[in-house]
């Protein structure tokens, strides 16, 4: 993989900077977009200091069309190839279905499933000019089980899977994978900020009795973005602990 290139969406922080800071450690070149501009360039200036790969950082509203179409222009200027796309960006709006305003559906499906489509849409004709490419979404058991107080990002999650396995199908002549990644509970910022007791109740349900590591899934999604996995794709790959059994 070394000397590959890979753009990571929401990768100032998160499951998006573990998953860069992964493929820095296999020589792949970055570039990070996120919006929040100052987390951005932190995470790209570390990077840059601790490995010796290209990171570019570009601040942007994945979801805007134009902006994406702008910066995919500047990035396939910059980078003659790019072999490896992450769609990674994503919010959660919580609560319930019969309570749930308009705008916190809209909100969750803009920002959670639109730039899946429009940074693959943008990627994929010079991945198939290559006959190369590794595609991974990152979907969440809740969009293969469901969660109460999480239908809008259920939905969007689940959207996600579909449209990895159509996307699957389109391609897969032409030597590119799409494949989703579907995390359970993992130890973060947002988890950390649980009660003692929802933490308890959410333990209770992963049969393995732990949250995973953002480092777990970002071994999974370098193995699914490396050469090994080559007869993988249109599938969904649960990093759950046993929590979607």
């Amino acid at each position: 993989m070394r000397g590959q290139t890979a753009i990571i969406t929401g990768a100032s922080r998160g499951l998006g900077l573990a998953i860069a800071e992964d493929l820095a450690r296999q020589g792949v070149n970055l570039h990070l977009l996120a919006r929040n501009q100052e987390a951005l360039e932190s995470a790209a200036d570390r990077l840059r200091s601790e490995s010796d790969v290209k990171t570019y950082a570009w601040s942007l509203d994945v979801s805007d069309a134009e902006q994406v179409q702008k910066t995919m222009g500047e990035i396939l200027a910059a980078t003659p190839t790019v072999e490896i796309l992450v769609n990674n960006a994503g919010i959660t709006r919580d609560g319930l279905l019969m309570r749930m305003k308009d705008g916190d559906f809209d909100d969750v499906m803009h920002i959670n499933l639109r730039p899946v489509f429009l940074f693959t849409r943008a990627l994929l004709r010079p991945m198939l000019k290559q006959k190369y490419g590794r595609i991974i979404n990152m979907s969440s058991i809740v969009g293969v089980k469901g969660q109460a107080g999480q239908a809008n990002y259920a939905a969007s999650k689940a959207g996600i899977i579909g449209f990895t396995k159509s996307c699957a199908r389109e391609v897969a002549s032409r030597g590119i994978t799409c494949n989703a990644v579907a995390p359970g509970f993992i130890d973060s910022d947002m988890t950390r900020a649980l009660s003692e007791e929802q933490r308890t109740g959410i333990l209770k349900e992963i049969p393995m009795g732990r949250m995973g590591k953002a480092e777990e899934v970002a071994t999974l999604v370098r193995f699914l973005a490396g050469p090994e996995s080559g007869y993988i794709s249109g599938q969904v790959l649960s990093i759950d602990g046993g929590m979607g059994i």
